[in-house]
């Protein structure tokens, strides 16, 4: 009853509205709807991928993203989500179609003993959820991504020189896939030693991936840049790449977080990224196996610190301080600068339509994939570009 009367309130009141609307009011109401459509065009077609965006379409149009989704970026477009972004999972729902593979950051591995080990995690997995991404897109691959959680160094040494450790680990991963209906995994280990026993761990990850392949399931390896920020040779080079190019199927590049503490620079300079994939593969054979990472969240940089930014955050800072975007035509990076009311200078780098599209046309220019990090971070417009 009480909810009857509120609905009857609620209605009168829009009755009210409505019938006392002025005609600018309408004029202002029909703008709004029209600016929340679904629009025909894509950004593209639309003129939005620019080096000079004004804050106030960013603001309009972020939102607005074509309602024709189709994936038009030929190679294999792997996206991640989390538990804690909620808004990633819609994102994998409505732009299912766009993405080969998807990566739930959900689990973590664990050595418990002598060829003992415990996947973790297994709460956050959502069958419902992966259901309602396949009705978008039958063919996605669910490949969660598998942490190297609590290992010791002596963990590591111990099934690194056991190859009975890692044939108990591989079964795991099988028993794992087939119960929870995952189509492989996404296998994050290889930062964890530091550079340190490339060898062995080549070996450890050829044997697991072997072992699931043989189950016709997804191996896909997360690796770091073969560059550092530095100019250094990193911790994966040519040589691992091409040992396990032939038994991995997709090695998601970490091309990103170039810049980090108080000295404000970008995510991702365009040569950088490039050098990062010519030095993996200078020749095309396994090229395509090459996911390269794209960062959909932003950097905010201050004196007292850095902090990550994430959509909603960005939008907040452009309605609030209405910045002008300065593009970075080296790095390929749009930036702005604003003022707290402390005074403090912030330094702002966050993806823009344009940024994006020169880091997807690289990925076309050169034959390689793309790996996002992560859905739900960036603007919904994004998704246009791929």
């Amino acid at each position: 009853m009480r909810t009857t009367l509120f609905l009857l309130h609620a209605i009168s009141c829009c009755w009210l509205v409505s019938g006392t609307l002025s005609k600018s009011d309408v004029k202002k109401s029909n703008k709004a709807e029209a600016e929340a459509s679904t629009p025909e065009l894509s950004v593209l077609e639309r003129g939005l991928v620019v080096s000079d965006p004004n804050w106030k379409d960013i603001v309009k149009e972020e939102k607005r993203h074509c309602a024709h989704i189709k994936k038009t970026f030929q190679g294999q477009v792997l996206g991640y989500v989390t538990p804690w972004n909620s808004h990633g999972y819609d994102i994998a729902k409505t732009f299912g179609s766009k993405l080969t593979s998807l990566s739930p950051v959900w689990l973590q591995v664990r050595r418990r003993g002598p060829e003992t080990f415990d996947v973790t995690g297994l709460h956050d997995h959502d069958p419902g959820w992966a259901k309602a991404v396949r009705k978008s897109n039958k063919k996605v691959r669910m490949v969660p991504r598998l942490l190297f959680d609590g290992w010791s160094y002596q963990d590591y040494m111990s099934v690194l020189g056991s190859e009975d450790e890692i044939e108990e680990l591989g079964s795991e991963l099988v028993d794992v896939a087939k119960t929870e209906g995952f189509d492989g995994f996404t296998l994050e280990l290889w930062s964890q030693l530091g550079g340190n026993k490339r060898k062995e761990l080549v070996h450890m990850v050829k044997h697991v991936c072997e072992t699931l392949k043989a189950k016709r399931l997804d191996c896909i390896l997360v690796i770091p840049p073969a560059v550092t920020s530095a100019g250094q040779p990193g911790m994966f080079g040519k040589e691992e790449f091409e040992q396990l190019a032939p038994v991995v199927d997709g090695f998601s590049l970490m091309t990103y977080d170039y810049s980090s503490g108080a000295r404000a620079g970008p995510s991702s300079p365009l040569p950088w990224v490039r050098e990062c994939v010519l030095q993996l593969a200078p020749d095309t054979q396994w090229r395509h196996k090459i996911l390269l990472g794209l960062n959909l969240y932003g950097l905010d940089f201050a004196s007292q610190g850095t902090e990550p930014i994430l959509g909603g955050r960005y939008i907040e800072i452009l309605r609030e301080h209405r910045p002008k975007h300065l593009w970075d035509e080296y790095s390929g990076e749009h930036y702005f600068t604003y003022k707290r009311s402390n005074a403090v200078k912030h330094v702002v780098y966050y993806p823009s339509l344009k940024s994006i599209y020169m880091r997807i046309s690289l990925a076309t220019e050169l034959g390689t994939g793309i790996s996002l990090w992560e859905l739900g971070q960036g603007l919904d417009y994004f998704y246009d570009l791929l």
